[in-house]
């Protein structure tokens, strides 16, 4: 049907409100987007500073860095050096990927002087060498000295797309450290220092487990990402302008 200037009547004002309407929604997810990727750089920059200075600074003896984390609760990256015994008996393995190999890291506990123990992360090891008793060189033992970076503990899963730790066949997808510390057989009434430590790149013993595997270099892609939404928005607003602008040049 169409009125006497000839235009269509009926639905079609409608349908233009309609798709207006939906148009502008989706163009305030867009700019949301784009302002989120915005501050999540911000944030990623704040962090890449501090992990910089961190991991450049001296490392600090164990009760240095212990006041720290009860003062903050953030002791992520700072260098510290401990002294204790290996129990590897009770060494958890992390699922883990290092320069293109699947393997596991090594959460081996160290009973520290004071009786406590501490979860070093000592390294990777290639998945087919899970088992220790093929690596028995690097299984050192005795009083043993090692430098790494304190890492702080997850408060819990990071991700639901993550697997559940399998603890019977002693491998982890995520960094428990209450469960690692619980089925490694510690002796009761252990005390555990409330953070990790990641062994530095010292060679140990037959070269395995390979220290030095914490990540450091982290991806900082959020202006890419805030540039690709705030792009997108203005492209639909200058479709949304050209077709509001239309039917006016076209009556």
């Amino acid at each position: 049907m169409t009125d006497m200037t000839g235009r269509t009547a009926g639905p079609a004002r409608p349908r233009s409100l309609l798709l207006l309407f939906l148009s502008l929604v989706v163009f305030v997810i867009l700019m949301g987007l784009g302002t989120w990727q915005v501050q999540r750089l911000y944030w990623k920059e704040g962090l890449l500073d501090t992990i910089d200075k961190r991991t450049h600074s001296a490392p600090l003896p164990l009760a240095d860095v212990e006041k720290q984390f009860a003062s903050t609760g953030d002791v992520d990256y700072t260098p510290v050096t401990v002294t204790g015994t290996f129990l590897h008996q009770g060494e958890r393995d992390f699922f883990a990927t290092w320069e293109g190999d699947s393997g596991f890291n090594v959460y081996t506990p160290m009973q520290l002087d004071d009786g406590r123990f501490v979860l070093v992360n000592r390294g990777f090891v290639p998945y087919d060498l899970k088992d220790p008793a093929k690596r028995q060189k690097g299984e050192v033992a005795g009083r043993v000295t090692v430098t790494g970076l304190a890492r702080n503990p997850l408060p819990g899963k990071p991700s639901m797309m993550l697997p559940d730790n399998d603890i019977a066949k002693n491998i982890f997808f995520w960094k428990d450290r209450d469960a690692m510390a619980a089925s490694a057989g510690l002796p009761a009434g252990a005390v555990l220092v409330p953070f990790f430590i990641d062994a530095d790149k010292t060679p140990n013993p037959g070269g395995l487990p390979v220290g030095g595997v914490t990540i450091i270099d982290l991806p900082n892609n959020h202006l890419q990402y805030a540039v690709t939404w705030y792009g997108l928005a203005a492209a639909l607003a200058a479709v949304l302008i050209l077709r509001l602008r239309r039917p006016a040049k076209e009556g």
